[in-house]
């Protein structure tokens, strides 16, 4: 493994191919022998730096399709967190099944379960009729799994009833110092980016692409008002770049004064403090207040000049749900993922019927979808909203940080890198938007 990363550090790409791949390697894991062990502990309570190991781990077999890549950093996703809590299911399952759908997915069915959905590194081998990739190239990863074997994925990927998300649904995730995709999940890094800044993006970038500018998604144009909920973190803060670099008004939703003045960093304008304005949408755990969601959509009308929403960008899920689809405006549309609060959403539904709203649900993206989002990234229209980076080491303590909602934008992991900083090659793209970069950094 030192091999590998001094000729990577040495820029010596080209050597990549003629190296030994390890027979092991660190990867953080959980273990099916430890599904039990938050068992009837609150949600907000488990812990993943109890349930995340680094542990040494044998090589996965290269597979035809297949590419085993370098991992000099990764970030930290709300599926890490769920997996890492064991909610709202062990990922075993997952595994389980993935291992009986074909001989060679029989590999992924272990007992312990390397996490991880972004990276960024450097291809190490391809396995058998891969062309478009080869050892040596710097690549981030976008976290779809898919064969395309199935007709209904041949329209959009993420129709295919075999696609899955890797590192979630799949074992050898980007947690690690070597990573198993599928070669379809690469692209190539932006060369302007450290390792660490190139692994934040992928899933969160990507996923806010569909959801709010894919014809997949709310399909979004210039003019739109757009409610974005959480809007400075993880998926907010891409979305805020998505709807001000599409010519879109966002009415960015945080929770303090220091996430409101994240948000006049990248641009907007009209910002809820909802800490601040004090609203409660549900009077206990059974009944919501539709006098709140009336007071949220007044604030809105007053912020955007008695415009409603054209978008709702939702992603909290059970907690703001009901109060999204009363404020959309009449034929607007509220799109949906993740469900960070809650998976069991409630609205009255004469508001979405009678006043033709609609409701999409969005998850992840296809290749397509994620090839263009990497390429806003790459050509600096979009920026990177990585806030803190930890060691391989501490990956237990940064899905900690997630968990307990105690960051901004992204939280990055170093893998094989050494240090931050390292990586870039576009020293002049980058000095005209390291502003836009390190917009996040220490908040």
């Amino acid at each position: 493994m030192q091999k590998i990363l001094d000729a990577i550090l040495a820029d010596e790409l080209d050597a990549i191919g003629s190296l030994d791949v390890p027979e092991t390697y660190r990867g953080v894991t959980v273990h099916a022998d430890e599904v039990e062990m938050f068992q009837g502990v609150a949600t907000k309570d488990k812990d993943p730096r109890k349930s995340l190991h680094l542990d040494e781990v044998p090589t996965p077999e290269l597979g035809p399709g297949e590419a085993l890549v370098a991992v000099m950093a990764s970030a930290i996703n709300y599926n890490t967190v769920w997996t890492s809590i064991f909610e709202p299911m062990s990922t075993f399952g997952f595994l389980q099944r993935y291992g009986r759908s074909a001989p060679e997915a029989a590999k992924h069915d272990l007992p312990y379960h390397v996490v991880g959905s972004d990276l960024a590194g450097v291809v190490l081998r391809t396995g058998p009729g891969v062309n478009a990739w080869r050892p040596g190239d710097r690549v981030v990863a976008h976290c779809l799994d898919v064969q395309l074997e199935h007709p209904d994925g041949h329209g959009d990927t993420m129709l295919d009833p075999e696609q899955r998300i890797w590192g979630f649904e799949t074992n050898f995730g980007g947690l690690a110092e070597i990573a198993l995709v599928k070669a379809n999940q690469l692209m190539p890094m932006p060369r302007h980016l450290t390792w660490e800044e190139a692994a934040s993006p992928g899933l969160v970038n990507s996923t806010a692409y569909r959801q709010l500018v894919s014809t997949n998604g709310a399909n979004l144009k210039q003019g739109d008002t757009v409610l974005i909920w959480g809007a400075s973190g993880g998926l907010g803060s891409y979305a805020t770049q998505f709807a001000l670099n599409g010519g879109a008004t966002p009415v960015c939703v945080v929770s303090s004064p220091e996430k409101a003045e994240i948000c006049r960093r990248m641009g907007a304008e009209l910002i809820i403090d909802r800490t601040a304005e004090g609203y409660r949408f549900w009077k206990d755990e059974h009944e919501q207040d539709p006098k709140e969601w009336k007071r949220l959509g007044a604030k809105i009308r007053e912020l955007t000049g008695g415009d409603d929403p054209d978008i709702v960008f939702e992603h909290p899920g059970r907690e703001t749900f009901g109060a999204s689809v009363f404020v959309a405006k009449r034929g607007g549309t509220i799109v949906t993922c993740a469900s960070t609060s809650g998976y069991l959403h409630q609205y009255d539904n004469r508001y979405l019927w009678m006043n033709l709203k609609r409701i999409i649900g969005s998850h992840f993206a296809n290749y397509r979808e994620a090839w263009e989002a990497n390429r806003l990234i790459a050509k600096g229209r979009i920026h990177p909203t990585l806030s803190k980076v930890y060691s391989l080491a501490d990956t237990g303590q940064a899905a900690h940080d997630v968990h307990r909602n105690a960051h901004q934008g992204k939280v990055g992991v170093l893998c094989l890198a050494p240090e931050e900083g390292l990586g870039v090659l576009d020293h002049e793209l980058r000095a005209e938007h390291l502003t836009g970069i390190n917009r996040f950094r220490g908040v």
